[in-house]
């Protein structure tokens, strides 16, 4: 007695087999109708039905996305230690226009870099997406702790706040990627530079406006979109 393999399984005549946790009471033969193996088949498809080619390969790309984002972070963590070792938090003196600035001015140049072609300092592109990450993290501290007129924050309270706004900029890129499907895979890396530049652009109106909107993200939403947009520029360069 010859027994047709269905969905890719082969059965055996047990009346009440257990097949991945589910008892199945089927028994199909090759004398049986080509109806009733329709019917077992689409049964047995309710419960397994495998990863379409393209979902997976869209899963091993976020899985992949996950660790670059880790690896630029692990690397822009070294530097800021390293400068908050040098420098101690100088930063936290930093007012949100002259913060702004600064962002603003690492922006400028990759934009300026990508549309002249060659760098007369010797410094490239990738360098200021890095440090857009770290003045995007800092940023996000000086909205939730503010400016002061001297240092008062330690490198080892420094760090925990890095690590904890670094995190939640992992967070959200996990669920914004999930959403748009690796979308950024597929958009050129001065298209990045620019809607880095605009993002700029809306911190200085809602500053200019005191924080008073009407219906836009606040500031701290905006710094969250710099650092995944420059973490996706490291990336892109590193490839």
């Amino acid at each position: 007695m010859t027994y047709l393999p269905v969905s890719g399984f082969v059965l055996t005549p047990q009346k009440y087999r257990i097949f991945f946790g589910f008892p199945l009471t089927y028994c199909i033969k090759s004398s049986r109708s080509r109806k009733e193996i329709s019917s077992f088949s689409s049964h047995l498809i309710r419960f397994f039905v495998p990863l379409s080619p393209n979902r997976e390969q869209t899963m091993k790309k976020e899985q992949n996305t996950e660790q670059q984002f880790k690896d630029v972070m692990a690397e822009c963590r070294e530097l800021f230690s390293n400068k908050l070792h040098d420098y101690g938090a100088s930063w936290r003196i930093l007012r949100p226009s002259s913060l702004t600035d600064q962002l603003f001015i690492k922006a400028k140049r990759i934009r300026s870099l990508e549309e002249k072609g060659e760098a007369l300092v010797d410094e490239g592109i990738r360098p200021e997406f890095v440090a857009l990450i770290n003045y995007g993290i800092v940023g996000l501290i000086q909205l939730e702790r503010g400016f002061v007129d001297e240092v008062d924050m330690t490198p080892d309270e420094a760090m925990k706040l890095y690590d904890r706004h670094a995190g939640e900029a992992l967070e959200l890129m996990l669920r914004k990627n999930h959403d748009y499907d690796e979308a950024w895979r597929s958009m050129r890396v001065s298209s990045y530079t620019d809607f880095i530049l605009t993002k700029i652009q809306r911190i200085k109106e809602i500053e200019d406006l005191a924080g008073k909107t009407l219906v836009s993200e606040g500031i701290d939403a905006n710094y969250q979109d710099i650092i995944n947009y420059a973490v996706f520029g490291a990336i892109r360069l590193s490839e």
